[in-house]
């Protein structure tokens, strides 16, 4: 259950004086009414709260790493651990288990390597994130594994949050003693943001609470809402939904957390063309700041934050521990799938299938059991061109396509594609999505709809028996959200897809596209608002990645090659959409001018207001608002490597 506190920030106005400041609503779970006090800081000087009006006297050069002068002692550290009552934590890396050492187990290294991503389990590990190549390759996960693991990129401590109190000591203590911080929920994080060598992690992952208000009121919102938990995963949201007999905004990945880095810098899933993105969704939002604080922030109290923590980044304005989101009434969706490609050889075959490989060469695998036909190469392409172009009929109807183009080799390529609709009948589904299948078949491509008895709508919200799992892996993503103008003007539209096509034809690149359109009209209120979302969200119609698996272990160079070999078709990308901009948590970590691609002209006034609110640049991740004052020096130079100290510039 929450608590309800109605507070008058100001007190009441004196008659014939000033008008009434805003009542606040203030919706707390029970993990946030346990906070830090000032006896308790009395006592423990290294947990006193900072003040934003008082610049810090001094600026570090570094941050404090272990080994060095500056670091903690092993008593401040145990004090630290005896007031979190267990809370803070130092792992071993489960990785260990390979290596040669006092942890190594054979067993248990295997069950890592081969069961773990089926399970649960690297989501709830502490020190673990699922893009693995920030860390450093000093302990990857190998049966085979010889030398030693090392620490490398991973956090040195990690604070496992159980109220606000946790998170208010843990941020303190991280600023009186000049310590790196991190935030982490799943690991789900593309960019190396919730991981860093020397760092004292904040992991919000088992802050799991959720409550469904049926009528809440905040500036000119009054309807059904939902109060969700810093920890909570996709699947889990889309469980309380069932549970509830209601819709919510939420990733599509059943393993992405709810709150955080997704609706910090934007957020989408399936019904971002109906509603609008995740941030759009936020009506409260609970918050420890640099300086310790417990605020809550809303459309009227902290507007300043207000703007900031929706859409200007995850792991930049304090720590989220929960938030308030508009509820919708039930929705149901139709699904058609759309899969083709070509095998390349031999150009005169008629079987008309093609079996999808298991892995393909990439590492990155489209779904099982599909069927490709066969096709030229002109073909395939001019029927995915069509194919992208007509989601655009899609989104109209508040749908999403989500695809994939696949290099599979031998001048080999498939194409995937799932068509969301929501809220409309399999006939009307049919009959939307026809036209498209009669192009394709008229290019040869023999694809067909199946008959609407055979499609069945379904609840968005699921069952309530929904799971989720993930795995490590090293995958890279290159985005950019392109703009609606690059489709309706057609010699534009040929040279975006033309630089599409090259990345996977030539640069052998799987593109990833998430065709929606989230608009302020879709969004309502407080949607565009007062929001930092870069404003080429309202424009786009097809965020899309060029993305790929990188092996594990490379050095510095080859690192930088792959890099640049990406950035030849992405650049074509961004001298096509000029101002267009990139969605940073499916971005890249090391982007080229990334204040303009991730936040466009709200760079500057999200720079002011972190620079009021976080004088001691204590919350730091990549390519966040105010990270280009910093720079972690890794030992080796590998770019956008977390294994070294953050320094400043």
């Amino acid at each position: 259950m929450h608590a309800l506190f109605t507070l008058s920030l100001l007190g009441l106005a004196a008659a014939g004086g000033s008008p009434k400041p805003p009542k606040q609503n203030k919706i707390l779970f029970p993990y946030e009414q346990t906070l830090l006090t000032s006896s308790d800081t009395r006592s423990f000087p290294s947990l006193s709260f900072g003040d934003i009006s008082k610049p810090p006297r001094s600026k570090p050069k570094c941050r404090a790493f272990p080994g060095t002068s500056d670091w903690p002692s092993q008593s401040e550290w145990s004090k630290l651990g005896t007031f979190l009552n267990g809370s803070l934590l130092r792992p071993e890396p489960a990785q260990a288990a390979c290596y040669p050492g006092p942890l190594q187990n054979a067993t248990r290294c295997q069950w890592l390597a081969t069961e773990a991503g089926q399970s649960h389990f690297w989501l709830d590990e502490p020190l673990t994130t699922l893009t693995e190549w920030p860390q450093g390759s000093t302990c990857t996960l190998n049966v085979n594994a010889t030398g030693q693991c090392t620490r490398g990129g991973w956090p040195e401590y990690v604070v496992n949050v159980t109220s606000v109190r946790d998170v208010q000591a843990a941020v303190n203590f991280a600023r009186n003693n000049n310590l790196r911080v991190v935030i982490k929920n799943t690991g789900h994080d593309f960019g190396g943001r919730s991981m860093g060598a020397g760092s004292l992690s904040i992991w919000v992952h088992n802050l799991k609470d959720f409550e469904y208000l049926p009528n809440f009121t905040v500036g000119k919102y009054t309807g059904p809402a939902a109060h969700v938990g810093a920890g909570i995963e996709s699947f889990e949201l889309f469980n309380h939904m069932a549970r509830y007999n209601i819709s919510l905004v939420g990733p599509g990945w059943g393993t992405v957390g709810v709150v955080g880095g997704w609706v910090s810098v934007a957020g989408h899933g399936t019904l971002t063309s109906k509603y609008g993105l995740g941030a759009d969704q936020v009506l409260s939002i609970n918050v420890v700041t640099a300086d310790g604080q417990f605020l809550t922030v809303d459309p009227l109290n902290h507007e300043d934050l207000w703007f900031a923590l929706r859409g200007g980044g995850g792991s930049t304005w304090g720590v989220i521990t929960s938030v308030v989101v508009k509820a919708y009434s039930p929705i149901t969706t139709v699904t058609v799938g759309l899969n083709f490609g070509n095998i390349g050889f031999p150009s005169d075959s008629t079987d008309g299938r093609y079996p999808l490989p298991i892995v393909v060469n990439q590492g990155i695998q489209p779904p099982p059991n599909s069927n490709f036909v066969n096709n030229k190469a002109a073909e395939f392409w001019e029927g995915v061109k069509l194919s992208y172009h007509y989601c655009l009929k899609v989104q109209e109807l508040g749908g999403y396509c989500f695809s994939y183009i696949f290099p599979l080799g031998n001048n080999s390529f498939a194409f995937t594609s799932n068509q969301i609709i929501p809220d409309i009948t399999p006939a009307a589904a049919i009959a939307a999505l026809q036209p498209l299948y009669t192009q394709l078949n008229a290019l040869s491509i023999p694809v067909s709809l199946p008959p609407a008895s055979q499609i069945a709508p379904t609840l968005y919200a699921g069952n309530g028996q929904r799971t989720g799992f993930s795995n490590p892996t090293n995958t890279r993503y290159r985005s950019r959200l392109f703009p609606r103008k690059n489709f309706v003007n057609d010699n534009l539209w040929n040279k975006t897809f033309a630089s599409i096509r090259a990345g996977v034809e030539e640069g052998g690149l799987v593109f990833h596209g998430w065709g929606y359109a989230p608009t302020c009209k879709v969004a309502g209120y407080p949607g565009c608002e007062n929001s930092a979302v870069h404003p080429a969200w309202r424009e786009t119609v097809l965020p899309g990645a060029l993305m790929e698996v990188v092996p594990a272990g490379l050095t510095t160079a080859q690192a930088k090659a792959r890099d640049e070999h990406s950035y030849k078709y992405t650049d074509v990308f961004k001298q096509l959409t000029p101002g267009a901009g990139s969605y940073m948590n499916e971005g890249d970590p090391a982007e080229k001018n990334w204040q303009d691609s991730f936040f466009g002209k709200n760079y500057e006034n999200l720079l002011k207001i972190k620079k009021k609110r976080d004088p001691w640049g204590l919350f730091w991740a990549q390519t966040t608002v105010g990270s280009e004052e910093w720079r972690v020096f890794t030992a080796d130079g590998y770019p956008a490597g977390q294994n070294g100290r953050l320094c400043r510039v």
